[in-house]
């Protein structure tokens, strides 16, 4: 009995480093100037650091607990923050710049993976960090194809380096291009990862560009219900077929495998777009749902040793590198095309 009192007690003081880790990052992410350097990439480093000196096996069961089910709630409540109305606001050119770029993401991205002989997982999560929001999608299509810990470090910093060049080179770029603020707005917009990073650009270059560039992010936020329903689809069938490996010519229950948290990520995406959840109650959900994120990729980060990272090398990394520079360009030839330079 004194036993199972003191597991429980270990467990909840695991759990109370994640939140206090998260918490850290936070008061950390303030003092920085510029929004340049999200909450979750300093949780996610801050907890690779700390791992590196402390980790005690009594925290393992905290921190799986936090980085698969906090998560999942942080899903869950992302949800009453998004409204499939914001797309009506941003017009069809925008829309077809992130379909080309979306297919440079996912589609190339399954072709330049194999150069790099990255697992489909890994290359999937750093393609959607890319081709979505960052952060926010990486952490969204995780679990429902059963990414690893160490896979989602990986995606996440990967997203990181770049914004954290980009944020600098755009508005630079933008100007040698004599690009207008609605053009730059659109390009910074669709392929800058991260929402504080496409802030900064953003209004790096003008407050009209800043402003546009914002919206066309909140746009394809949109973009994660479709994706994640395309990757829950993915991961149930190849969760099925290796059930139906290990049991024969059993009969398998698809509630078993279905990701049934997505449900309530949906409903409530659905609820706030027929404005069936007040404003003021969406905006603390969202910041629940955002501290929940960080909290989960301070478990992550908790979890993740710095030789994790140099057993996997540089190959996410190029990868990342490759799929952002292709993304970039991509959507700089579309808004050419169009006529919109």
């Amino acid at each position: 009995m004194e036993s199972k009192t003191k597991k429980h007690l270990l467990f909840i003081a695991g759990v109370l480093v994640c939140f206090a880790v998260a918490g850290l990052s936070v008061f950390v992410e303030k003092l920085i100037p510029g929004d340049i350097l999200g909450a979750s990439i300093i949780a996610l480093f801050m907890g690779t650091i700390i791992n590196s000196f402390f980790h005690p096996s009594w925290i393992k069961p905290a921190l799986k607990f936090v980085s698969k089910k906090i998560l999942k709630l942080a899903i869950i409540l992302l949800g009453a923050s998004l409204s499939v109305n914001v797309i009506m606001n941003v017009g069809k050119m925008t829309f077809f710049v992130m379909i080309f770029t979306f297919a440079m993401c996912f589609g190339g991205g399954y072709f330049i993976r194999k150069i790099f002989r990255l697992n489909w997982k890994l290359s999937n999560l750093i393609s959607a960090g890319t081709g979505i929001c960052g952060g926010s999608a990486v952490a969204a299509i995780a679990p429902v194809i059963d990414a690893e810990d160490k896979d989602i470090a990986f995606a996440m910093s990967s997203t990181f380096l770049f914004d954290m060049v980009m944020v600098a080179l755009y508005p630079i770029m933008g100007r040698l291009l004599g690009m207008t603020d609605i053009a730059y707005g659109i390009w910074s917009g669709t392929s800058v990862n991260d929402t504080a990073s496409v802030v900064a650009s953003g209004y790096a270059f003008s407050e009209a560009a800043g402003d546009f560039a914002t919206m066309v992010k909140l746009t394809r936020t949109i973009a994660i219900i479709p994706t994640v329903l395309v990757f829950a689809y993915i991961g149930t069938r190849i969760k099925r077929r290796e059930l139906q490996n290990s049991s024969g010519d059993k009969k398998v229950n698809i509630f078993k495998v279905i990701p049934w948290f997505i449900a309530g990520f949906l409903a409530l995406a659905i609820f706030n777009s027929v404005g069936l959840i007040p404003a003021a109650v969406s905006g603390v959900m969202k910041t629940a749902s955002k501290f929940l994120m960080v909290t989960a990729l301070a478990a992550i980060g908790l979890g993740t040793s710095i030789t994790d990272f140099k057993k996997a090398g540089f190959a996410p990394m190029l990868y990342g590198i490759t799929i952002d520079t292709l993304v970039t360009l991509t959507a700089l030839a579309v808004i050419w095309c169009m006529g919109m330079m």
